[in-house]
């Protein structure tokens, strides 16, 4: 479990759209998918339906020219009939986007180089992903890079005299390998853990950085080169992981030095410095044993800011602040007195003398400023922190162009698109309108914000979300969403299939509330979740839905719970725990046997901390928890979803669930997909996904 479940799963969807390139093609060929050339979905009903969902193009975070003046930026549409997507480039100079690419297969990772003349990308070239570039307008299309195996990131060098780029070498042996005379064979031999991890088994490759004269791509320095480490860092870490400095002449990237075992129980991640000059390496942040991630260079290249995790094994630690000063060589732990941020997606001024960045607050995702200033007569320093947005939205990518913050946004009605924020103002300008011709077509419904009284006597904001042509004469049907995460906001995301106005649509009121255990809210309240899974976040969850309940156009006879991952294991839970409130479940990858999960789950860092650890030493207070020791108390029909490849949380956690139910004759249905991993990617697979929520909560709650 992941506290930006959300943000990897949309990530882990582009992904999905980079298909073998059948030709060098144009919009002729059979096999291109572009946003016309696919079915079209039925807008007659006016509301939200997984086709017009699957429909939505899906803009990626832009990359802005040397010279401020262009935006360029992917664009994934996908075609549900033929179970993939395709990825088309963008350049957009003012108000009017340029389509670059029409290929069938998809061209992804785009960035300029740094002096504006052509754009680099990723594309699939005699079955490898290799680095291609291009002129501005698309024409020109050459191969950059001939390596052996699939390039899986690359950036620029600013000086344009490198290139970096990331691939998996292969450092130990294979089963061909050690018994050459077997090459049929088909199994795996392991040691030692992290055997498998998140959604992949280990292959015995590990992702390393390469340095290139950009007029020799070939002729690249191996970085790690011989070693068992890791960079980009797995499981979703990007080239966000690996920064040039200004200068050309110095790399910042993070790298978690730990194999196995001591890979599975660390969270031990520091940022390296590598000096191309001397070749030498220097570890930045060595003391440190949590996360140190996420590291931006200053304008002149004498400061790092970068965010770090200061609890071990804690992977949802608050986000603290640091910036390490190369002329004095000091790092400052900065905004110490505030704990209610995690910044994140750092971008400096021009002039060095600000940062930005984005945090959770409050259910939302909002652009801060930090900058010092020194009082001269006085000589001190202070810190001076602004919040520069407000709203209800989430600003979910950062940059900076001609005095201007260029973001991505959502809402729980807006998919993904491009914005311009005033960093004095907060005044923000839409730069794209991707989907506005499918929008225009439907009724989205609305979002109310609510502020619930906990039974501790605290204030617990709770998004309530309703029907398009909500008529409050009417009784409807409740669902109390159960986020995953834990510590995972329940923010303004807009999700390709937990949608909260897909919900809706099915007339259905949405009861999401930012329980116990999230960012946003101050560190004690992300905290306290940790240990204590049955405790105070289950008393949130039902304060939420109790309240929304008492409202008279809320059938409190028809509420149903949902959620996945901890969401799902929360489901489970609140089965043994509901005392009637519920007349319908949908688990989806959650935890139902603390010590049956303890020993098939991957990074155990998170077991170790959030549970307690193992249950034969000392059997932690937390196993008193776990939701298949409730089991007896279990009464309500129940959906449970899982897939085949989660490695997180293994399917056999769902087949007890499930197995369970069928046994105690309770009305429950087994949904599960062999190829799918914690998350649902695969168009028609996520199309099932919502046909059958639907179907089973109908069947129960209308």
């Amino acid at each position: 479990m992941k506290k930006t479940l959300f943000l990897i799963a949309i990530t882990m969807m582009m992904s999905l759209a980079v298909q073998p390139a059948s030709a060098q093609g144009t919009g002729s060929d059979k096999d291109l998918i572009t946003r016309d050339n696919r079915p079209q979905p039925d807008f007659s009903k006016g509301v939200l339906t997984e086709q017009i969902l699957w429909h939505f193009g899906r803009v990626s975070a832009p990359e802005i020219s040397p010279d401020g003046s262009n935006m360029l930026y992917g664009v994934t549409y996908y075609d549900y009939q033929k179970n993939k997507g395709n990825t088309e480039l963008y350049v957009q100079p003012g108000t009017t986007p340029i389509q670059i690419t029409t290929t069938p297969s998809s061209e992804v990772q785009a960035v300029w180089r740094p002096d504006g003349k052509k754009i680099g990308f990723l594309f699939v070239a005699d079955g490898t992903m290799q680095v291609f570039e291009c002129n501005p307008d698309g024409t020109g299309r050459t191969q950059l890079t001939h390596a052996e195996s699939d390039i899986n990131g690359f950036s620029y060098s600013p000086d344009g005299k490198h290139i970096l780029y990331t691939r998996n070498v292969q450092l130990d042996p294979t089963i061909t390998d050690r018994y050459a005379d077997l090459p049929q064979a088909n199994a795996m031999i392991y040691d030692d853990l992290m055997y498998r991890h998140w959604d992949s088994w280990a292959d015995g490759t590990y992702a390393h950085l390469f340095i290139a004269p950009y007029d020799q791509p070939d002729n690249a320095i191996e970085l790690l080169k011989g070693e068992r480490f890791h960079c980009p860092v797995p499981p979703f870490g990007g080239m966000e992981d690996a920064v040039w400095s200004p200068d050309g002449q110095k790399i910042a990237y993070c790298c978690k030095r730990a194999t196995g075992k001591d890979f599975a129980v660390s969270t031990n991640t520091d940022i390296f410095i590598y000096d191309l000059a001397t070749g030498t390496t220097t570890n930045l942040t060595d003391g440190n044993l949590g996360y140190d991630m996420n590291p931006v260079w200053s304008p002149d290249g004498s400061q790092l800011v970068w965010w770090s995790m200061e609890t071990s094994g804690f992977e949802s630690d608050l986000k603290r602040m640091m910036l390490h000063d190369f002329k004095n060589n000091t790092t400052t732990y900065l905004l110490r007195n505030n704990t209610e941020l995690n910044p994140e997606s750092f971008v400096w001024s021009p002039d060095g003398k600000k940062i930005y960045f984005l945090s959770s607050y409050q259910g939302t995702v909002q652009i801060f400023s930090w900058q010092q200033q020194i009082d001269k007569k006085k000589k001190v320093i202070t810190e001076q922190l602004k919040r520069i947005t407000n709203g209800d939205q989430d600003y979910n990518s950062l940059a900076w162009a001609n005095g201007k913050l260029i973001v991505t946004k959502t809402t729980h009605q807006l998919p993904a698109e491009i914005y311009s924020v005033d960093p004095n103002s907060g005044v923000e300008t839409q730069l794209t309108f991707i989907n506005k011709e499918y929008l225009d077509k439907i009724d989205m419904g609305k979002t109310e914000k609510r502020w619930v009284k906990t039974t501790d006597g605290k204030e617990m904001l709770v998004w309530v979300i309703y029907p398009p042509k909500f008529d409050p004469n009417k009784k409807y049907p409740a669902l109390l969403y159960c986020e995953g995460g834990p510590q995972s906001p329940v923010s303004q995301f807009f999700s390709y299939r937990w949608n909260f106005s897909m919900m809706a649509a099915h007339d259905y009121i949405v009861v999401a509330p930012n329980r116990r255990g999230l960012p946003g809210f101050g560190k004690e309240w992300n905290d306290e979740i940790s240990t204590d899974y049955g405790g105070q976040c289950m008393k949130d969850y039902l304060s939420a839905i109790d309240d929304v309940a008492k409202e008279p156009y809320v059938d409190e006879n028809r509420l149903g719970a949902v959620g996945a991952s901890f969401g799902g294991f929360s489901v489970y839970w609140l089965a043994g725990h509901h005392e009637k409130r519920f007349k319908a479940l949908i688990a989806h990858c959650g935890m139902f046997n603390f010590e049956s999960w303890y020993g098939t789950t991957e990074e155990l860092f998170f077991a170790n901390h959030d549970i307690e650890g193992n249950y034969w030493d000392k059997r932690p207070n937390s196993y008193n928890f776990s939701p298949h020791r409730f089991v007896g108390n279990w009464d309500c029909p129940i959906l449970v979803i899982h897939g085949g490849n989660d490695f997180r949380i293994p399917y056999t956690e769902g087949m007890q669930a499930f197995d369970i139910a069928q046994m105690k004759g309770i009305p429950s249905r087994f949904l599960f997909f062999p190829e799918e991993t914690h998350f649902v990617l695969k168009p028609q697979n996520s199309f099932l996904w919502q046909r059958e929520f639907f179907r089973f909560l109908d069947e129960h709650l209308k």
